[in-house]
C-alpha cells in the first residue's frame, strides 16, 4: 500500500474542457446568427476523468498520438489549467516544468532570462548569482550575455534552457519532450552527461514524449492517453503494444472514412 507522505502527485478524476470559436464557412449574417446563438462555440474535451497517485523517486511516462491530451494533462498537474468542476490536481514538493525554450521573453536578454527563469525555478536571486557564470559558459553564450533572445537561433536558445534548467533544486520536473542532449553533437554529448548526471537521478519525473526510447529506458510506469482519457497504465512493453494496437484501429478508422 502506498505511503501517502511519499505521494508527490495525485490527480482525481481530472477533466479539463475548451470552448473555442467555430470559423465556419458562411454569410456574413450567418456568421452573425451563430455568434448570438453560441453555435458558433465548439466543445473541445481534452482530458476527460484521468486519476493517478505519482510517488517520491518514480518515472512516468506519457505517451499518445498528437492531440490525445498528453501536454494538457501535464499542464493540469503544474497548475497552469485548473481541472473541470468535479476533479482535483494536487502537486506536493518544488517542482519545475521543463520544456526547451519555455518562459523566455524574447524581448529580454540572456542576463535577464536567467534571471526570470531560474527565480521560478526556486533558485534565489543570490543563488542565481552565484551560478551565474556557470550557465553562461555551459551554455556557450560567454559573448551573448546581454544580447536580447530575440537575436539567437533555435540552437542557442536550446542551449540557454538546458543550462538553466541543470541548476535547479526542485524534486519534482515535469518535462514536455525535454530529454536528454541538446543542440550540435559536441554539445549534445556534454548535455546528455550531466541530465543524467544532475537531473534524473532523485527526482519524481513525468515526461510526455513522442520518442518512445527514453520512455522505455527509464520509466517505472507508462500511461497511453487517447483522446483524451488514459486507456492503459503499465510497463512500457504492455503499453507500448497497446499503443500499436490503438494506432492500427485509428489507421483503420481513416480509410474506412476516406472510402466512405
Amino acid at each position: 500500500m502506498m505511503n501517502t507522505n511519499d505521494i508527490m502527485i495525485q490527480l482525481d478524476n481530472v477533466s479539463k474542457t475548451f470552448y473555442i470559436r467555430d470559423k465556419r464557412h458562411g454569410s456574413p449574417l450567418q456568421q452573425l446568427g451563430r455568434f448570438f446563438s453560441g453555435n458558433n462555440l465548439r466543445k473541445i474535451e481534452a482530458v476527460k476523468n484521468v486519476s493517478i497517485k505519482i510517488k517520491r523517486g518514480e518515472f512516468i511516462g506519457i505517451v499518445g498520438a498528437n492531440g490525445s491530451g498528453k501536454s494538457t494533462l501535464l499542464h493540469l498537474m503544474s497548475g497552469v489549467y485548473k481541472p473541470d468542476k468535479g476533479g482535483t490536481a494536487k502537486i506536493f514538493g518544488n517542482y519545475i516544468r521543463l520544456s526547451l525554450g519555455l518562459g523566455f521573453n524574447h524581448e529580454l536578454t540572456a542576463r535577464e532570462n536567467i534571471y526570470i527563469n531560474a527565480s521560478i525555478m526556486g533558485l534565489t536571486f543570490r543563488e542565481i548569482g552565484r551560478e551565474f557564470n556557470k550557465i553562461i559558459r555551459f551554455a556557450e553564450l560567454e559573448k551573448f550575455v546581454d544580447t536580447k533572445i530575440k537575436y539567437f537561433s533555435r540552437g542557442m536558445r536550446a542551449r540557454l534552457a538546458f543550462a538553466v534548467a541543470i541548476y535547479t533544486n526542485a524534486e519534482i520536473l515535469l518535462l514536455d519532450e525535454f530529454f536528454g542532449g541538446v543542440g550540435d553533437e559536441k554539445f549534445r554529448e556534454k548535455s546528455d552527461q550531466i541530465f543524467h548526471k544532475r537531473i534524473l537521478a532523485g527526482k519524481t519525473i513525468v515526461l510526455v514524449s513522442h520518442n518512445l526510447l527514453p520512455v522505455k529506458d527509464h520509466a517505472n510506469r507508462v500511461m497511453l492517453m487517447h483522446e483524451g482519457e488514459c486507456v492503459k497504465t503499465g510497463s512500457s512493453e504492455e503499453v507500448f503494444l497497446h499503443y500499436k494496437n490503438v494506432l492500427k484501429v485509428d489507421q483503420l478508422k481513416i480509410e474506412n472514412k476516406d472510402l466512405a
